[in-house]
């Protein structure tokens, strides 16, 4: 049955929102909350009725119209498909602390008559005290569009303070990156949550928006450069090979080992990143890696002499 407008099909679905938080309303309330005629609403209840919802009028003193009781919303407007998808996004927003879901999650299971089924669960467990404290914060400057004061270190550990109008968090490559408009250098730029230290949360607030064009994934190039590393691996580090990488980055070979290609922006922690696989891995490309890897091994070597 089509159910008309855009307008239309908004003010049937509010209907029914209001009339599961009220016993009764009069059609005269109704027509002054929509600001149409008391005619339309009528056309509106007729609508709603052949769609399935049990909605009755009563005439009289403290008549007005009404749902039957034990009406729940999945017997009418929405399909079990719609309510699954419904509820699982909000349990995905829910896993990232997101305020307050947990009432509205309650209340529409309750109007699906729906079990809920938590899909998916966010675990920070891993994080010391003050990186949840810095987690929570940065959430806060995002979704009340505060700006974000905080002390960051470049890659080679310079400290300066920025001053930031903070849109969005970003988890990528087992990293939790933070995407703002830097004040100081007039663009985005995204910043790593481990080097940011003594954030404040400032009562200033801002209107930007994530431009579009930055929505997905962002150029990294703008704080860091990226490069491609092919390594060789041992295949005793198999363990370690299958689950840091994808299967289309994996190349393996017939003299047990593993060819491995990956790209990563260049900075300390790819260093320490290659390091830490010892003497089971080798730099094949690009040389001008394999020589800082290099490098860095003799240097630690010297340390032990």
């Amino acid at each position: 049955m089509c159910l008309g407008d855009n307008m239309q099909v908004n003010r049937l679905f509010e209907i029914v929102y209001i009339l599961l938080n009220k016993n009764y309303i009069t059609a005269k309330e109704l027509a002054e909350h929509f600001e149409v005629s008391v005619r339309t609403i009528y056309r509106d209840i007729d609508v709603l009725c052949q769609s399935g919802i049990p909605i009755y009028t009563s005439k009289g003193k403290g008549g007005g119209i009404g749902l039957l009781d034990n009406f729940v919303l999945n017997k009418s407007v929405l399909s079990k498909v719609e309510q699954e998808d419904i509820l699982s996004a909000l349990q995905g927003l829910s896993a990232t602390n997101y305020p307050d879901l947990d009432k509205v999650l309650n209340k529409l299971s309750n109007l699906f008559g729906t079990k809920q089924n938590n899909w998916i669960e966010v675990d920070y467990s891993d994080w010391s005290d003050n990186q949840k404290e810095k987690f929570n914060q940065i959430k806060t400057a995002v979704l009340q569009k505060k700006v974000l004061q905080f002390d960051y270190y470049s890659t080679y550990g310079e400290r300066t303070r920025r001053e930031t109008e903070p849109l969005q968090l970003w988890f990528k490559n087992r990293t939790w990156y933070l995407k703002a408009y830097c004040r100081a250098k007039s663009d985005i730029r995204t910043f790593k949550l481990n080097r940011m230290k003594n954030l404040n949360v400032l009562n200033d607030t801002f209107t930007r928006e994530m431009p579009l064009d930055q929505s997905g994934m962002l150029n990294v190039t703008s704080v860091t450069n990226m490069v491609t590393i092919k390594m060789k691996i041992s295949a005793t580090q198999a363990y370690r090979v299958y689950d840091e990488f994808d299967e289309n980055q994996i190349h393996k070979e017939k003299k047990d080992s593993f060819i491995v290609t990956f790209s990563f922006p260049e900075d300390e922690w790819v260093y320490g990143y290659i390091l830490s696989f010892g003497n089971y891995a080798e730099v094949l490309e690009p040389v001008r890696i394999r020589e800082i890897i290099k490098n860095r091994l003799q240097e630690t070597l010297s340390i032990y002499k």
